[in-house]
């Protein structure tokens, strides 16, 4: 797995160096900016750094197009919708055109809605398959729960085994249905960007950089950088 390990003394401060860390990724590559963002507490602060007067404005904001790794099948403005909360947080307070903005959709029937958010990845991209060579995401920012899960690709559940979609409906193994980005839509980006706080998650933290897991997030590979941001409670027991 290894990839390179981030560590930071607390979550406020990796909340500003990752923003810092995003700045500079944006500003180093022309033309549109393709980030898809996670959902969980961590990543809250990371919105709200990137919300301040400090950030705000150092953000081509014309330029990204934002996109997510995972939603809970509930209205965006149910209290555990991930883009809701990116909404309240981020996105209210930032220039970003509505027309970059690209919530996975959660009306309907759960497997038609990740049929449509495939094809709208599919229109962004340009193409019906992944090029190893042209990564679909710049950025992917991802989470780690204390069962090893990434995203929504849960513990025990089919979606593990996806290879074809890039999204998929994820029916059981949490109380609501959720959507999700499968291993091929990850793996698809130039830098995926781990989030990881507190002492709860630092037992899996170090099983899955290990090398000898088989937790979900030890089998995101992707084709460009992979980078673990963590506090140091967090990391306490990694390297």
């Amino acid at each position: 797995m290894g990839g390179k390990l981030v560590v930071c003394a607390d979550p406020q401060e990796l909340a500003g160096h990752v923003a810092a860390w995003l700045v500079e990724r944006i500003a180093e590559q022309p033309g549109a900016m393709r980030i898809a963002l996670s959902g969980g507490s961590t990543p809250k602060l990371l919105f709200a750094r990137l919300a301040s007067d400090e950030w705000r404005d150092r953000i081509p904001w014309q330029r990204v197009q934002l996109y997510w790794g995972d939603e809970r099948f509930v209205p965006y403005d149910h209290p555990d919708s991930n883009y809701g909360a990116a909404r309240a947080i981020l996105l209210a307070h930032v220039p970003v055109p509505e027309a970059n903005v690209h919530p996975m959709p959660t009306d309907g029937e759960p497997h038609d809605a990740a049929a449509r958010y495939e094809r709208l990845l599919q229109r962004d991209y340009g193409a019906a398959a992944l090029d190893p060579a042209r990564p679909l995401f710049d950025v992917q920012f991802l989470g780690l729960g204390e069962d090893g899960h990434t995203a929504s690709l849960i513990p025990g559940q089919p979606v593990l085994e996806e290879r074809s979609r890039w999204v998929a409906a994820v029916e059981h193994g949490r109380k609501e249905v959720r959507l999700t980005l499968t291993y091929p839509a990850l793996d698809s980006s130039r830098a995926v960007a781990f989030l990881v706080t507190g002492a709860a998650k630092a037992a899996i933290l170090a099983e899955v950089r290990s090398g000898n897991s088989d937790a979900p997030a030890a089998r995101v590979r992707p084709v460009g950088e992979l980078i673990w941001f963590a506090d140091r409670a967090a990391a306490a027991t990694s390297r």
